[in-house]
């Protein structure tokens, strides 16, 4: 068995986010938009029966994609397939060299290590034969992180509980211009800062298309990370209030919404250094699922 397949990892927006609460056990509750992107890292997969894991991670552009082997979300990913066929009694080694070439920047808000775990669960599901259904491997992946699901799932989606409980959406077509300020921020350090707003009202979906949202944890990124609030800054001046500009998840990128590619190409020459920046997009299917289809 050696098989080969090349997959784009995608990125995602959080185009809102709303903190509704918090947990006995410490995780906070919340409604999101996640809008999946037609950018992010390239994957390549080579499945084979050696029962090895091999992993290479040349980098990227965008900085911080050095992860400790342990915690590389890619490979634990993979053992969870290995150890579910072991569960079966079947005997075969399952192998694989998996190589990652990063783009999706840590700490930004994009999901990179939750999108690369689930392509890794979809591709090998497929390579190795396992015939793992989709639900199977969303409660897999919900072990490695709450928004593994969404990308397996593979649809733009309305999201609730911890993320968790998602309602696929047709979002319409939009271009998003993306900055990179030169900071990285820790999910956990924000959901743990005692300033973040934890009580929001739950909207409803028709609110959410009329504009009536935001993302809760902007102000305290941007007071612990005041590069990313002069980011913000510069986007609403230079893309204006009907672009949205907004931060995404609990990262450091900041976004703006536009009609058109060359709408945001424009903006984006504009970009002032050294902040990184990328345009990209919007899909309501994810690049995986097609691939694979």
């Amino acid at each position: 068995m050696t098989q080969t397949v090349k997959l784009l990892s995608p990125a995602k927006l959080n185009l809102f986010l709303h903190i509704t609460g918090r947990r006995p056990d410490g995780y906070h509750t919340l409604q999101t938009v996640f809008q999946l992107l037609d950018w992010g890292d390239r994957m390549t997969f080579t499945a084979n029966n050696s029962g090895v894991l091999e992993l290479d991670m040349p980098g990227g552009s965008m900085p911080g994609s050095s992860i400790p082997a342990a915690d590389n979300l890619i490979l634990r990913a993979a053992r969870l397939l290995q150890r579910e066929r072991s569960a079966s009694n079947k005997s075969a080694q399952l192998g694989a060299s998996i190589r990652c070439e990063k783009q999706i920047p840590m700490g930004g808000g994009l999901g990179g290590g939750s999108s690369n775990a689930a392509t890794t669960l979809l591709a090998l599901n497929q390579l190795w034969g396992l015939g793992l259904s989709t639900g199977r491997l969303q409660a897999l992946g919900a072990t490695l992180g709450a928004d593994v699901a969404v990308f397996v799932g593979g649809h733009s989606a309305w999201a609730e509980g911890i993320g968790d409980e998602l309602t696929r959406l047709s979002l319409p077509d939009a271009w998003y211009l993306v900055i990179k300020p030169r900071c990285a921020v820790p999910t956990r350090e924000i959901f743990s800062d005692r300033e973040l707003t934890r009580d929001s009202l739950p909207i409803t979906m028709a609110a959410f298309f009329q504009g009536v949202h935001r993302n809760d944890c902007e102000a305290v990124v941007v007071a612990n990370y005041p590069e990313t609030g002069d980011a913000l800054n510069w986007l609403r001046q230079t893309a204006g209030p009907l672009a949205e500009p907004r931060l995404t998840g609990t990262g450091s990128c900041v976004f703006a919404t536009f009609g058109t590619r060359e709408a945001a190409l424009t903006a984006q020459r504009q970009v002032p250094e050294p902040w990184l920046s990328f345009v990209a997009k919007g899909t309501n299917e994810s690049p995986v699922l097609r691939a694979l289809a």
